[in-house]
Formats: C-alpha cells, sequence, structure tokens
C-alpha cells in the first residue's frame, strides 16, 4: 500500500508552533496550490489544504517560514476524527510532512513573523535549499 502526497503551494499564514504533553514541537499551516486546469472564466481554482510538521522540522518551519512563502511538502494523507464541544463528530483531512523544503527567499520588508528569531539560532543546516 501507498500512501504519498507532494505538494508545492504558499503558505496561507505564519506556522503556528507548540508542543505536546511530552515536548515534541508541533506546527501547522495552510497551504495553497493551484489546480492545473482552469474553471470556465479562466481562472485557476485553488485548494486550501492543512500541513502537519513535527519534531525539528517543524520548529524550522516556524523559525523560518511566514505567510506567502512557497514551499514544497512530501507527506503523507491522515484523515482523523474527534468529538466537538458540542458532542458532534468531525473528520479531518491533513498532511503529515515528512520533508519540507524552501522553494524561495524570504522577503526583507518586514512581511516575516514577529516571533522569528534575528538569526541568532539559525543554522544553515536546518533550510533545504531546492538547488
Amino acid at each position: 500500500m501507498l500512501n504519498k502526497i507532494i505538494l508545492i503551494g504558499r503558505l496561507t499564514q505564519d506556522p503556528e508552533l507548540r508542543y505536546t504533553p511530552n515536548g515534541n514541537a508541533v506546527a501547522n499551516f495552510s497551504l495553497a496550490v493551484e489546480r492545473n486546469y482552469t474553471n470556465k472564466q479562466g481562472e485557476r481554482d485553488v485548494d486550501f489544504i492543512d500541513i502537519v510538521v513535527w519534531r525539528k522540522q517543524a520548529e524550522t518551519c516556524a523559525n523560518h517560514l511566514g505567510k506567502g512563502r512557497l514551499v514544497a511538502v512530501e507527506g503523507r494523507l491522515q484523515i482523523r476524527s474527534y468529538e466537538t464541544d458540542e458532542g458532534q463528530r468531525r473528520r479531518v483531512a491533513e498532511v503529515v510532512a515528512n520533508n519540507v523544503k524552501f522553494l524561495d527567499w524570504p522577503k526583507n520588508n518586514g512581511n516575516q513573523n514577529k516571533n522569528k528569531n534575528s538569526g541568532d539560532d539559525f543554522d544553515e543546516e536546518d533550510i533545504d535549499v531546492p538547488f
């Protein structure tokens, strides 16, 4: 059996980083991915796909990515269920990322996440350069 997804798109928001009770880092963000074809109006429809990233890669994404950045995500599709506070069952589809590649460079116009480091904690090996 095979469950593999590869997406290229732009972040719709800055990654949200949190930690599990066990101390594992987890980051969530949404990716806007254009479809390969145009609709009747000649425009491309866009899918908004939820991404989950774990551990060191989650921290790297939270520290170096922001809204509008272009990334490639390789991972697997996960469908999970949960119950709302009102007792309703919900199903969520999300991609659990195994690998996130940064495909562009950040803009230096202050468009980056406000809580990002100024670089003192930055290690070049943390970023996958696409060339």
